[in-house]
Formats: C-alpha cells, structure tokens, sequence
C-alpha cells in the first residue's frame, strides 16, 4: 500500500494567484498614494500594507511546512504499519 500522491498545482492556477496577487497589491498601492491624506497617514498605511504581505506570506509557509510535516509524520506511521503486516504470518508455527 501506498500514500495518495497530493494533486500537483497547474501552472495556470500559479498564474492565476500570481496575477491576481499583483493587481491587488499595485490596486491597494495606488489607492494608498492618491488617498487625500498627509504623508504621514500614507506611510503608515504603506507600512500596514508591507506588513499584511509579508504575514500572509510567513502564515502560508508555517501552514505549508505543518502540512508537511503531519505528511511525513503519517507515511513513516504508513511504513511502519505496512513492515508489521508484513512481518505478521498467523499460519507461522
């Protein structure tokens, strides 16, 4: 027996996010630049936006990394199992 492969990401769904990523960054960049406020407020909303990327991007890894780690966890629990019922002969005197 052997582990599921997990479906394999399509390059036209990268591109898809990859795109759609881009225009939303470059729409709520621009938003924030010909906003009627002072520097200070664009900045600080600047700011916030770099800081909302960069902790959508560290979020996604640690999900990534927890996924496969409960992969690796469950298919060396697989291996195990698998030597078990190997090893296992009920006929065996």
């Amino acid at each position: 027996m052997t582990a599921p492969v997990p479906p394999k990401t399509t390059s036209a769904f990268f591109m898809q996010s990859a795109v759609s990523f881009g225009v939303a960054l470059v729409g709520l960049g621009v938003g924030i630049a010909y906003l009627p406020v002072n520097a200070w407020m664009r900045a600080f909303l600047g700011i916030g936006l770099l800081y909302t990327v960069t902790s959508a991007f560290t979020l996604a890894k640690c999900i990534r990394d927890h996924q496969e780690t409960e992969s690796v966890v469950h298919r060396v629990d697989q291996a195990r199992l698998d030597k078990i019922l190997t090893d296992h002969d009920p006929f065996r005197g």
